[in-house]
């Protein structure tokens, strides 16, 4: 059942202050998969095909899975396959930044994803385009400077493929609202990580041309540190918030979901700092850097908050 508007019984309150908890959990299982990039040893390459092969076996236990792709037209498969090899690259490229520099410039590169979004959605979604969204790409260019001017000269090229990522992630992030509810997200899920695994397969031999940055051996077997690294960012930080934000969205706005998943590379950024002790590598321009972007990306869902719908 979802919240109305008005509805304070304390049942809808319990449900929506639950919810609230599982989203922000949510959001910090995903700030955690940049610390486990980083220390996790495989290059980024490797890392990225076994993280979704291991999701796509743990999917392909669920009837629920094989029931969902039995219903899938050919066009439709197609459609969420093309999104997948998308999503590889996107985390091809996140990792990447993460191994070219670390963890918190591959969380500050992913907040510009929205600030990407706002001018490729309304192509790829074919909705109108709206100017004050191109302000906020504006506002955010000084906090992008002082990024690039805040990190050692080794880790700029880091910064770059974290820009790339964030592009990918505004790419296939709008395709898949294009094609939002054409089936069933679990099966989505297994089709496009599928996908990306036989994407990541089939370029890995080209990769010292197309990427030579993030070149590397892809037939890798983990040792067992990084084996339990890697079940833990497939199950706990890939299968398990996934699992979790599809009971919370039943109970939350589309507005409060996306202002806490924009909390995502603060989280990240504070625990590099807790774990990985990165910032003694950064200097104070680019935390400066860092929160005008950020102040940029939560004005995002303030831009384009509407009324009050019927339901929250």
């Amino acid at each position: 059942m979802r919240r109305h508007i008005g509805d304070n019984s304390p049942m809808a309150t319990n449900e929506h202050r639950k919810a609230l908890l599982q989203i922000h959990f949510c959001v910090l299982l995903w700030g955690i998969t940049a610390i486990l990039g980083k220390l996790i040893t495989l290059p980024a390459l490797p890392l990225v095909w076994w993280r979704m092969l291991l999701v796509v076996a743990m999917l392909a236990l669920l009837p629920r899975v094989w029931r969902g792709l039995s219903t899938l037209s050919p066009k439709v498969a197609l459609g969420y396959a093309g999104i997948g090899a998308l999503v590889a690259l996107h985390w091809l490229t996140f990792y990447g930044s993460v191994k070219l520099a670390n963890a918190s410039v591959a969380a500050t590169c992913i907040a510009l994803a929205p600030v990407f979004t706002s001018v490729i959605e309304p192509w790829i979604a074919r909705r109108p385009f709206q100017m004050k969204e191109l302000a906020l790409g504006i506002v955010v260019l000084p906090g992008v400077a002082l990024v690039v001017g805040g990190v050692p000269d080794g880790m700029r090229l880091g910064v770059a493929v974290g820009a790339l990522s964030a592009l990918l992630v505004a790419v296939f992030g709008s395709f898949n609202k294009r094609m939002v509810g054409h089936a069933d997200p679990l099966t989505v899920t297994g089709l496009e990580l599928g996908a990306g695994v036989l994407t990541l397969t089939l370029l890995a031999p080209a990769m010292p041309v197309l990427l030579p940055a993030l070149a590397s051996d892809l037939w890798v077997l983990p040792n067992l540190h990084d084996g339990l690294l890697l079940l833990a960012l497939s199950g706990l930080c890939t299968l398990l918030p996934f699992a979790l934000a599809l009971v919370a969205l039943r109970h939350l706005s589309a507005y409060t979901v996306q202002l806490v998943t924009n909390l995502e590379p603060v989280y990240a950024i504070v625990l590099a700092m807790l774990f990985l002790r990165e910032q003694h590598e950064l200097t104070p321009q680019f935390y400066l850097g860092v929160a005008i972007i950020l102040g940029g990306v939560f004005l995002h869902p303030l831009l384009n908050r509407r009324r009050p719908a019927a339901t929250a």
